[in-house]
């Protein structure tokens, strides 16, 4: 079973300022992706635009503070508005990240990482099953890119991510630039990571742009910014995936410093070409 009804193709993250563009003609994208904490209100032009898309698209909706990653109960009032949303647009997926965002009443501006132990595997295992009962539908669960590393964890990534979807039936978002962040900022193989990484839970995969800087120590410290194009780098490693998995939908992520519609549909596009790319590889031996 597809771990999510999205077409197997690219889509991007809706910014208001495009809807002007977007609405104008028909886009030659598969589907759109909305953060579900900016459509919590009753009404107003918000919800307008988003009935547009969902009227003419296929919608991902995407949460950033379910808290999935703390050992603090889920906030219910929080996870019913999600649901309230998601059973109004009936989106094709709904995901969410494998982190914390706020605790002990005190709320985040960041989803942060967290030891992969086992009390964490059995806690986020209940804090996903939760949700999924609560909504109704499967959720996507993203791996995080990372800046510190915990010294308790005993399980990898990977194997963590494989035991929650295998324990609770959700299915897995591909963060490929996640991964190419936390690799350079921990020294890893981010190619050894993506061929552990347990494609056949994945229902959706995620670009994105980064920048480097430096931490106080004057190490370099890679940013996973949604502000910038995706670099070679991640398109190669994106590239190994579908070639390994077949073709998955596909998100631009461009959150910071939102360019032109044009610029934003172009790397749409890009992915595109890769996705089309690997599906007529794929289709060759069969047709030899």
């Amino acid at each position: 079973m597809r771990a999510s009804r999205l077409p197997l193709s690219a889509g991007v993250g809706f910014k208001p300022e495009h809807f002007a563009a977007i609405s104008s003609i028909p886009q030659p994208l598969g589907f759109f992706e909305v953060h579900a904490e900016n459509y919590m209100g009753a009404g107003g032009l918000p919800h307008a635009q988003l009935g547009f898309l969902r009227e003419n698209y296929a919608l991902s909706v995407h949460g950033v503070g379910l808290n999935i990653g703390s050992t603090e109960p889920l906030d219910r009032a929080h996870l019913a508005r999600v649901k309230q949303l998601c059973d109004r647009y009936q989106p094709e997926s709904f995901s969410e990240h494998l982190a914390w965002s706020s605790h002990g009443g005190l709320f985040f501006n960041d989803l942060l990482p967290l030891p992969y132990t086992e009390e964490y595997l059995i806690s986020v295992t209940g804090h996903v099953d939760e949700v999924q009962s609560t909504l109704g539908r499967r959720l996507l669960l993203e791996n995080p890119a990372t800046y510190v590393r915990f010294a308790q964890s005993e399980i990898p990534e990977t194997e963590f991510l494989r035991e929650v979807a295998r324990a609770t039936g959700c299915g897995l978002l591909l963060d490929v630039n996640n991964v190419f962040v936390s690799s350079r900022n921990h020294d890893f193989d981010a190619s050894a990571y993506l061929e552990a990484f347990p494609v056949d839970y994945a229902g959706e995969v995620h670009l994105a742009g980064h920048f480097v800087t430096e931490d106080d120590e004057r190490s370099p410290l890679c940013i996973d910014a949604h502000g910038s194009p995706i670099v070679d780098d991640v398109f190669a490693l994106f590239e190994s995936v579908i070639a390994r998995a077949g073709p998955l939908p596909t998100l631009i992520e461009w959150d910071n410093d939102v360019p032109d519609w044009p610029v934003l549909l172009a790397e749409a596009l890009a992915a595109q070409r890769r996705l089309d790319q690997a599906r007529t590889l794929r289709a060759a031996p069969a047709a030899a």
